[in-house]
């Protein structure tokens, strides 16, 4: 093809051109800039970037020479085709936009010499027109163009005459350059320069009036003899076809009447416009149309005028109805398909629409109107549900429509042999509600009462109507509830917020709904737990009530219950030397066991009919696959109570787990709920499932903060003190770090993250252990610590000036350390671990002994039932993933009687794995609601980054 060069030549006295010239580039430019524009600039530009180097640069990644390049690639048999065509068409591109540019500029053809200003060209201004000239004989068609400027043809046969560029065509005739009206491509023109006419044999007529006249009808003006071009103007009218997508990788079957069935996951729609007879795709933008028709041996051209307005305006109302219209394919689910139909049948009506079904579907599928409606009506023990479902005249048992929408499965067959697709928003509106559905004796289909919110879900949303006993409207908001009076029997008083908890838990009863009391740790759990069992002997005086608890809380609970409720007959049933026959039960008010009780004795428990079944630290359930959990569940009871200060510590898994104890069925399954709430808010932070979680267990769910009802508790000032390590202790920590960021990283890579937790978890500990005090993990070590030397400092601060202690760590090992310290410098302490056997003397001792200033704790085992309101400083040695252990850890002083403000110290070791951990408590933390925190399993789900950065 041809190239273009820039070039400056000089100019003699009389302004004419002389052989003095410079070739220009982008390189030397400037030396002229007092003569150049920036469309100078531009087209410099342009021409450099079709220099043989420059190409090369551009299209091998190799450093190559000219000389070895092109020779290659384009060889006849050996070269590269479509690399060939690949450099052609980017020399095509530049050559069109270097010819915009001109205007007008000096052109001239370049001499054999090398002298760039040989013979000028002179570019046309106006743009030339072309007309195609079409004679059909007897045995043949001739055809040829005729080309005109200003009024006069253009002699262009014979003359020499090339084209410069063919798209679009730029064609040079002696010295003028012509460019056209319409851009016609200079591969149609380049046959007749040196040629009057193309003969085309009547054998390939058909074939070559198709592919090549009717195109060129569509664009230029044409002359015919001997067939006819007649113009067409029809009224516009849009069609959209549905076609079956059925690939091997999304083929799933289903059972229909004995038969298996093709289900289809995706379609097809094809939108197009029609006029007259004629098709023509939406995105089709020619505003003329050429269809070949053949009568025997005559040729008639059909140009079909289309308003392009009008098919623009309606691409564009389909698409802002929700279609995704990009062009006139659109593969969409099939489900979202037809729910769009349905949803749309206003625009589809106001448009003249046409929905048509391809002819090589494998199924016929029912296009109509579809409706679903639900009644819900109150019985004695649970809602009633009727339902009307049809398709189009078709009336459906809702049965069967209710297991489709269980399976997932989109397509059910109507009585004429229709496919009628589930709408999709039944999907999304009801399979919650048909999840929870169940059977009763009578065989006909209900919820239970527990599933309030939902009825009134679809209330409120007008999915269904109505009717209900509005006093079950309270437990929507239980401050409405009716209050009743305090047995005169409990000794004691009951705060506002505390009676109203007594009254929601009295309400309960009444309907025989499960309950969770979930208020903050120090709010008095235990006294409104107390008044309920009270009043509940004053109803019932032979009722037993039973109260499973850790172990280590069974003390606290019988000295609550001898204050606040002297008359309710206690029996403890715990201990070794325990007498396991039930039947003494019926004795007692209240029988207070350990979990691990439960456990052992469950074969003889389950025999027993309790009025209630509490259990407090319900926390103790959240894994429903251990045998505490599954024990539990086994306990035969009326009524059932829960009792915890953390619903959820570690996965929404654990409520599923509690709330399925209090009220079975009300969570669905354990893989439905895994499915419907646990994947979609743990792993894609699914606001709206978690909205749908929290109006579920709202009604049964009764939480109050500190900051919202305990307003008489003083100020809790929380610190982090942030401690440097030693020399020795930096030393040790970065050796060990070094050496478990190469394993943990070297098992990432051969295991994945989520078999790598093993080596994790131990390496993580163990630089835990050393920020601490290397002494955690080398009992060799004889040097100090940091954070040692900055806690035992801040003790003795603090008890000079009086101050009480509780001193918590993860590490029963680290509290050894500072044992081992106070001993030494011979200060008093209390100590509670997990094999403390004196725990409530330990706890006394603090509370009573005003010279003993320090209480040091494991989390694990202080971290629950103990009232230390004589403490206002809490030191907290170590972080955990889990902020509401450390919350637990706080609320033993932060409660209820404490009269003091409490500060909190969280010791953090800087530059250390603690430091990363506050960071990750921030950014894997999630809220279920404002109810219920919820961590997200950290450990578990620490990404491949994480793990980086904890190991920086």
């Amino acid at each position: 093809g041809y190239l273009f060069e820039s070039y400056v030549i000089q100019l003699d006295e009389q302004d004419r051109l002389t052989y003095t010239h410079q070739n220009i580039s982008s390189k030397n430019a400037s030396e002229f800039a007092s003569g150049l524009k920036e469309t100078d600039y531009e087209l410099i530009r342009l021409m450099d970037s079709t220099h043989q180097e420059t190409v090369i640069h551009h299209f091998s990644k190799k450093k190559v020479k000219p000389a070895d390049f092109f020779p290659k690639i384009f060889d006849k048999e050996t070269g590269n085709k479509e690399l060939q065509i690949e450099i052609q068409g980017y020399l095509e591109r530049r050559r069109s936009q270097i010819l915009e540019k001109l205007g007008d500029k000096m052109l001239f053809e370049m001499g054999r010499d090398g002298e760039p200003a040989w013979k000028q060209l002179y570019l046309q201004a106006d743009p030339a027109s072309i007309l195609f000239h079409f004679r059909k004989n007897e045995d043949n068609t001739h055809y040829f163009p005729t080309i005109k400027h200003d009024g006069e043809k253009i002699d262009f046969q014979y003359k020499g005459s090339y084209i410069v560029c063919s798209k679009p065509g730029w064609l040079v005739v002696e010295d003028k350059l012509y460019h056209f009206k319409k851009s016609v491509d200079g591969n149609k023109l380049k046959p007749f320069l040196n040629k009057k006419f193309i003969v085309v044999p009547a054998a390939m007529e058909d074939t070559y009036y198709a592919k090549f006249i009717a195109p060129l009808i569509e664009s230029f003006d044409v002359y015919a003899k001997g067939f006819d071009i007649v113009t067409d103007v029809f009224k516009p009218k849009p069609i959209l076809t549905i076609t079956d997508i059925a690939t091997d990788s999304n083929l799933s079957l289903f059972e229909g009447k004995g038969k298996k069935t093709i289900e289809i996951i995706d379609v097809l729609l094809e939108l197009n416009i029609e006029y007259g007879g004629y098709n023509f795709k939406a995105d089709q933008i020619n505003p003329v149309s050429v269809q070949l028709e053949k009568k025997e041996d005559k040729y008639i051209f059909h140009r079909v005028k289309k308003d392009l307005e009008y098919e623009k305006n309606t691409v564009n109302k389909l698409r802002a109805s929700g279609l995704p219209i990009k062009t006139s394919r659109i593969t969409m689910g099939k489900v979202s398909a037809f729910q769009w139909i349905k949803d749309q049948a206003d625009i589809i009506q106001e448009l003249g629409l046409d929905i048509k079904q391809s002819k090589t579907n494998s199924k016929r599928y029912f296009i109509g109107k579809s409706e679903l409606s639900l009644e819900v009506h109150e019985s004695i023990d649970w809602f009633d549900i009727h339902a009307l479902v049809k398709f189009g005249d078709f009336e459906i048992p809702f049965k069967a429509i209710r297991k489709y929408i269980l399976e997932k499965r989109s397509e059910i067959e109507l009585p004429n042999g229709e496919i009628a697709v589930i709408p999709e928003t039944w999907f999304a509106e009801f399979s919650e509600l048909f999840a929870f559905m169940e059977d009763n004796d009578k065989g006909e289909t209900g919820l239970k009462k527990h599933h309030l919110s939902l009825v009134q879900d679809l209330e409120n949303n007008q999915l269904a109507k109505v009717t209900l006993d509005r006093k079950l409207e309270k437990l929507r908001d239980f401050e409405e509830i009716d209050e009743t009076p305090i047995p005169d029997s409990f000794k004691g008083q009951l705060r506002p917020y505390q009676k109203s908890g007594f009254d929601w838990l009295l309400f309960l009863n009444k309907y025989n709904f499960g309950g969770c009391l979930a208020d903050d740790m120090g709010l008095g759990k235990t006294v409104q737990t107390l008044a309920l069992l009270q009043a509940q002997k004053d109803l019932s005086p032979d009722s037993t009530n039973l109260l499973v608890m850790p172990t280590s809380l069974i003390y606290n609970w019988e000295v609550e219950a001898a204050k606040f409720t002297p008359e309710l007959k206690v029996h403890v049933y715990a201990g070794t030397q325990r007498n396991k026959d039930i039947s003494l039960f019926k004795d007692y008010d209240l029988i207070l066991t350990s979990y691990g009780i439960v456990r052992l004795d469950i074969e003889e428990l389950q025999k027993f009919y309790f009025n209630y079944v509490i259990l407090d630290e319900s926390q103790a359930i959240k894994n429903p696959e251990s045998i505490i959990s599954k024990s539990v569940r086994k306990l035969y009871s009326k009524h059932r109570l829960i009792l915890t200060g953390t619903p959820i510590e570690n996965s929404t898994l654990d409520l599923w787990s509690q709330m399925s104890f209090i009220n079975p069925g009300l969570l669905g399954n354990k893989n439905f709920f895994r499915d419907e709430f646990l994947f979609p808010i743990e792993k894609n932070h699914d606001e709206h499932k978690s909205s749908r979680l929290y109006s579920i267990i709202k009604p049964f769910i009764l939480r109050r903060e500190k900051g919202q009802v305990a307003t008489e508790l003083p100020e809790k000032v929380e610190n982090v003190k942030y401690v440097t390590m030693t020399t020795l202790q930096e030393e040790k920590y970065e050796e060990t770090k070094s050496f478990y960021r190469n394993k943990i990283m070297e098992e990432i890579e051969q295991h994945g993250v989520n078999k790598s937790q093993m080596v994790l978890i131990q390496g993580l500990t163990k630089l835990r252990q050393i920020a601490n005090h290397p002494l955690l993990v080398d009992e060799e070590y004889e040097g100090d610590s940091g954070k040692l030397n900055d806690i035992t400092h801040m003790i003795h601060s603090a008890i000079n000036k009086g101050h009480k202690i509780l001193i918590f760590s993860q590490f029963v090992k680290h509290l050894k350390i500072i044992s081992d310290y106070l001993f030494q410098n011979k200060l008093d302490f209390a100590y509670l671990d997990g094999s403390t056997r004196d725990r409530q003397e330990q706890v006394e001792r603090f509370q009573q002994e005003s010279d003993l200033q320090l209480f040091l704790i494991s989390l694990k085992a202080g971290g629950l039932g103990l009232n230390l309101t004589k403490a206002d400083y809490v030191f907290l040695l170590d972080p955990w993933w889990n902020p509401a252990v450390e919350a637990q850890a706080i609320d033993r002083a932060h409660r209820i009687g404490q009269e003091n403000r409490v500060f909190t110290y969280k010791f953090i070791t800087k530059n250390t794995v603690e430091e990363k951990i506050l960071q990750l408590q921030q950014r894997k933390l999630k809220l279920v609601s404002d109810l219920i925190n919820i961590e997200e399993g950290v450990v578990k789900n620490l990404s491949k980054e994480d793990i980086n950065s904890l190991l920086e």
